[in-house]
């Protein structure tokens, strides 16, 4: 489940050494950056239906091998157009343990539960953005941001092993999946999706811009940039387990409500304070 943040975060302080590497601004950098965002849309889309059909256990498997050989390519990529290439690819494997782990959560557990679930999960991809800049800002600076995508090959590689070895399959063989089109009828389904997916617009916006404006703008260094990058993941965290304590005495459509209300004034104060 933390293949996403940890393939977005571990390589942020490494712009500028990449910029320098192929010789041109930390802008164009952040290209490989939007490559990715870009793969893991699209791939969400193939690895659910996917998983439906093939089951659990062979789709991130899929994933994986394709994360894998997507992540030595961008290790040794010799120009920033192949590294861009590189990442959307990677991103199309990192998408099976991000839709994957959501669906076998869903396979075994109801509505209610899974929420508490999802909660506890919120910590693995909380401390990912937290763990990820500190130990790429580290790496970098002493082994060069080639190696963190080695890293990143070799964890998918554990992780496939692991996968083919433990993970039992969950799916619950049915001739009543939906379609894309009948899930997209859904009036339910659409407005949750589009709440999440604006939260996250907002989220990877500032993922995108935040290591050029900390690192260029306000000379943070690159191995200090983490701290700062990794107080947001810390309330994500903070966040999440106040969701699940939540759940636990109120319905999940009462904490979603006041969520997302928090939410949109939150954005509506740093709309205003950006301009």
């Amino acid at each position: 489940m933390a293949f996403g943040p940890l393939s977005i975060d571990l390589y942020l302080p490494s712009f500028p050494l990449i910029a320098a590497r192929f010789s041109v601004s930390p802008a164009r950098v952040e290209l490989s950056l939007a490559s990715f965002f870009i793969g893991l849309a699209l791939g969400q889309l193939l690895y659910g239906p996917l998983s439906d059909r093939l089951g659990r256990r062979p789709t991130v498997l899929l994933g994986l091998s394709i994360y894998a050989i997507a992540s030595m390519a961008c290790a040794f990529a010799q120009s920033l157009e192949f590294l861009i290439i590189a990442r959307f690819i990677q991103a199309i494997g990192a998408c099976a343990g991000i839709v994957v782990t959501r669906a076998v959560v869903l396979d075994r557990f109801d509505a209610k539960e899974s929420a508490r679930v999802f909660s506890m999960l919120m910590l693995v991809m909380g401390a990912a953005p937290i763990l990820a800049p500190l130990i790429g800002g580290a790496v970098s600076q002493f082994a060069g941001w080639r190696a963190l995508f080695g890293m990143l090959a070799v964890t998918s590689l554990i992780c496939l092993v692991a996968v083919f070895r433990l993970l039992p399959e969950t799916r619950h063989i049915s001739s009543e999946i939906p379609g894309s089109f009948q899930v997209l009828r859904d009036r339910g389904f659409v407005g949750h999706a589009l709440s999440g997916g604006l939260a996250y617009a907002g989220m990877f916006a500032y993922i995108t811009g935040s290591s050029f404006v900390f690192i260029e703008v306000f000379g943070i260094p690159s191995h200090h940039f983490g701290w700062v990058f990794g107080t947001n993941a810390a309330a994500l965290i903070a966040s999440s387990q106040l969701n699940r304590k939540l759940l636990l005495k109120r319905e999940v459509k009462w904490v979603l409500r006041r969520a997302f209300l928090s939410l949109a004034l939150a954005g509506s104060f740093l709309a205003v304070g950006g301009i």
